[in-house]
């Protein structure tokens, strides 16, 4: 089943897209009629307490930024004020001179998670959807720590739906800049499984409910420019879209 989160008027639902309605999930509720796509806002699907990432997941994205693949998982934050949904645009930061995109697949956490196996992680997962780690290249070689290069605003994207009942073991996933393919790869490439990854971050910090993992991205990062529209696809899910611009273009002029 795929899962939106959604604006209509002043309510805010989850709700599943059926012949060009949102019909909510919710019973007994005034939304509960489905409502047309065009009146609808497609928000971020969820609104976590942290969003979990992972490095150097994928051999191959390994080799080329010239590192090896960690033994154990790599994990760093990014701060829930970076989400932004599908659609929303991605603002290059006027701070960053290199701005990279790297698609990836995304876990949603639907129950509080400590300390569990991998084994025993299914029920404890709501769904997956499409992320891009929009990372600034420049500030991560500065920087000992990621939190600047990948805590701007904007740069979590997530959406536009979450599939709450799909095996993501051998899906595909790549990521197209303005129609171009830039990276593809298979979920079967990871280091470390989703389900392996959410059991060792889950030995290091509790999950919440509507928490998110990013598990890393496959080969071929680069570049984004304002006026470039940057897609990541997963086999099953859909396709999360959001177009770039700089922030200058959003300051108002002086008048």
């Amino acid at each position: 089943m795929k899962v939106y989160r959604i604006r209509h008027g002043e309510r805010i639902f989850y709700a599943t897209l059926e012949g060009g309605h949102f019909k909510s999930l919710a019973t007994g509720r005034p939304e509960t009629i489905p409502v047309p796509v065009a009146e609808c806002t497609i928000l971020p699907v969820v609104v976590p307490s942290k969003v979990v990432c992972v490095g150097l997941n994928y051999k191959a994205h390994a080799a080329e930024l010239d590192m090896k693949v960690p033994d154990e998982p790599m994990i760093f934050l990014k701060p829930p004020s970076a989400v932004i949904g599908n659609n929303d645009a991605i603002i290059i930061p006027s701070a960053s001179k290199q701005v990279d995109y790297e698609g990836e697949l995304a876990v949603v956490m639907g129950q509080t998670t400590k300390n569990v196996m991998p084994q025993d992680i299914g029920p404890m997962i709501f769904g997956y959807t499409c992320a891009n780690d929009v990372t600034a290249r420049d500030f991560q070689r500065k920087d000992t720590l990621f939190t600047r290069a990948k805590g701007f605003d904007t740069f979590a994207p997530i959406g536009p739906c979450i599939e709450t009942d799909i095996d993501v073991s051998g899906m595909g996933i790549r990521t197209i800049v303005n129609d171009k393919v830039r990276q593809e790869g298979t979920i079967a490439d990871m280091q470390h499984n989703p389900q392996e990854l959410v059991s060792y971050i889950s030995h290091h910090m509790t999950l919440n409910p509507g928490d998110v993992i990013l598990t890393g991205t496959p080969p071929g990062i680069g570049t984004l420019n304002s006026g470039d529209v940057v897609e990541v696809e997963i086999e099953g899910i859909g396709k999360l879209s959001n177009p770039v611009v700089d922030d200058d273009s959003l300051k108002t002029p002086v008048q």
